[in-house]
């Protein structure tokens, strides 16, 4: 047996099944395979499975994706699928993506793991697919577009190009699929969020470069400059710098793109916020806020990106607005029922929580909580903190909500609490080594 699998890796390595420059199947693998598993020789099974797996490329993915269901490869059959999903753009070019049945596009491109640049990419495979065998293929149309996510293309794209396509307007059921995205553009900002269905969902692609981004800062005064960090490459690089000077913005990753909400320029609180694309290393000023905000908290609920409290210069805030990235628009929501600036921000469940911050007006750093429910639009308080902290840092594990340092006017903290909306109590856990304000919480997977 040890011999059989030494030849089989030496074939498939030398080229003789499997010419590098044109990764095809050939007769010597759709036997040798099939034979392996009804055999049950499991060393050479895995040795073409993992050869597979090395060759998968845009143009034949599909295909090893298919031939490795048939001959119950279920390793194989993910990694092509997850391939397929992270490189969706080019094989949706390919001849195997063309020739699909009507089943596997389906299930390809309802997949919420697509890698794409915008659902634009997802409208046009639909379309090349069906005019590839158009006489047969439009009766599809109807089905495909069930799967395309038409609310989140920008609205021009609906008008000039998907109302105005041949397939669509032969179509009554894909006309209610336009109407439903028209629909869904023409609604106030703040009823968009209530309409929800698997076309609204935005894509959550995973294999997205893991990434840092340090974006401004005080270096002693404001600044432009933004660094990253880079996991795989273990270093640090220059990206394209903000538009204009910015510290104590609130940050938040959004729909693919990084926001710098608010923050303070050197001489004025600002009510700008400037997107970064990792792609295009690019920066774009989006709308301005309604008020100039720093120390704010930020934060993303329901696909909307949430301003929360803050400084305006002159006073604490307990105002709040939120974000449309669709339709490029600031709306005011219910304002929190006190004022808070240097406010740490959470979501869990659903709901948004502020936490603590600073009042302005009776001078005091705050203990009290409250958590906003978007559905009601209104905001209330729930259980007090154990200590006042302003500059909290606030982390979300588990369901639960962290409040992490902070301090008490000159008094800094090492404490932390932690909060369960099941039971709407605050315990304390164990303190950090040191004390600890306005520090930075993530969660992050632990390594093995």
């Amino acid at each position: 047996m040890s011999q059989l699998w030494r030849k089989t890796w030496r074939s498939l390595h030398t080229g003789w099944c499997w010419p590098p420059a044109v990764p095809t199947f050939t007769p010597c693998l759709q036997v040798l395979l099939p034979a392996a598993g009804l055999l049950q020789l499991q060393d050479v099974k895995k040795t073409c499975c993992e050869f597979l797996e090395s060759q998968l490329h845009p143009v034949n993915c599909l295909g090893i994706r298919a031939f490795a269901d048939m001959h119950a490869c279920t390793d194989l059959l993910n990694k092509a699928n997850t391939y397929a999903e992270q490189h969706f753009a080019d094989v949706v070019l390919s001849e195997e993506f063309l020739n699909l049945g009507i089943e596997q596009v389906c299930s390809l491109i309802s997949s919420d793991k697509l890698t794409i640049s915008s659902e634009e990419k997802v409208f046009e495979a639909v379309i090349a697919w069906v005019s590839h065998d158009k006489d047969v293929r439009q009766e599809f149309m109807a089905r495909l577009m069930e799967h395309v996510r038409l609310p989140l293309l920008p609205r021009e794209y609906l008008v000039q190009r998907v109302e105005e396509e041949a397939l669509v307007k032969n179509s009554s059921a894909c006309k209610d699929y336009l109407i439903e995205a028209m629909k869904y553009h023409l609604l106030p900002t703040e009823q968009r969020v209530l309409m929800k269905s698997v076309r609204t969902r935005l894509r959550t692609p995973m294999n997205l470069p893991k990434l840092m981004v340090v974006v401004g800062g005080q270096a002693p005064k404001a600044i432009r400059s933004v660094e990253c960090y880079d996991f795989k490459e273990e270093r640090w690089h220059q990206v394209a710098e903000l538009p204009s000077r910015r510290c104590r913005a609130g940050m938040v990753y959004m729909a693919g793109l990084v926001f710098a909400v608010g923050g303070f320029n050197g001489s004025l609180r600002v009510r700008t916020v400037d997107s970064y694309d990792p792609v295009k290393d690019q920066w774009t000023s989006v709308a301005n806020m309604r008020d100039r905000r720093s120390t704010l908290g930020a934060a993303v609920l329901n696909g909307l990106l949430y301003a929360v409290g803050g400084f305006d210069g002159s006073t604490g805030l307990s105002s709040v607005e939120a974000y449309n990235i669709k339709s490029n628009e600031w709306f005011h929501v219910a304002p929190m029922n006190t004022r808070r600036s240097s406010v740490g921000v959470g979501v869990v469940g659903g709901l948004l929580y502020a936490v603590g911050g600073y009042d302005g007006a009776s001078r005091q750093c705050l203990s009290t909580v409250e958590c906003y429910n978007a559905t009601a639009n209104e905001w209330t308080y729930i259980a007090e903190m154990g200590t006042r902290r302003s500059g909290a840092g606030v982390g979300v594990l588990n369901n639960l909500l962290y409040a992490v340092g902070g301090h008490d006017g000159p008094l800094v903290r090492k404490s932390v609490e932690v909060y369960d909306p099941t039971t709407n109590t605050w315990r304390q856990v164990a303190d950090m080594n040191m004390c600890r304000r306005n520090a930075g919480v993530t969660v992050i997977d632990k390594p093995l």
